[in-house]
């Protein structure tokens, strides 16, 4: 895909409608998130540079494609885990064009210039996508009900 650039949310307010909207739809239910606003005040939370959490934005010729996100914690009861990539979600007309990869290099890039050197992240369904950007399995754990994993990637320094 061509002209993809990934700036922080900060920079580009006007995708949060969509982004709540996306993010609503996709984990809104699990969360027992009871409308868009919580999601919105979820999403101006994120709109930072310098200190967590921070958002990123996927975006093309004006057009929203992804998200993802550098999380204090991301996982209620895991608080000595720390920092998460936490978030990531790509449009479903504009997956599989290494999108979700280059967002996931975004904020590992932004971790690693914070001097941290391990990075955490929660997935349901999601683990054999992020083993092969090299994170590697933690071990199980339940969100709300649902089972996933804790996954885990050591960032060396560049």
């Amino acid at each position: 895909m061509h002209g993809v650039r990934i700036s922080y949310l900060i920079h580009h307010p006007e995708y949060i409608p969509q982004l709540a909207q996306w993010l609503f739809e996709q984990w809104g239910p699990v969360l027992g998130e009871k409308n868009l606003e919580v999601r919105i005040k979820k999403l101006q939370a994120h709109m930072n540079r310098d200190e967590l959490p921070i958002a990123w934005v996927a975006h093309a010729n004006g057009e929203l494609l992804g998200t993802a996100a550098l999380r204090v914690h991301d996982l209620e009861g895991r608080e000595d885990l720390t920092p998460w990539l936490g978030g990531v979600f790509v449009g479903s007309e504009f997956r599989r064009r290494g999108i979700g990869a280059a967002l996931c290099a975004t904020v590992e890039d932004a971790a690693r210039s914070r001097g941290i050197q391990t990075l955490y992240l929660f997935t349901l369904d999601k683990q054999t996508w992020y083993a092969r950007l090299g994170w590697t399995m933690l071990g199980p754990c339940v969100w709300h009900q649902r089972s996933g994993d804790i996954m885990c990637k050591r960032l060396q320094s560049a």
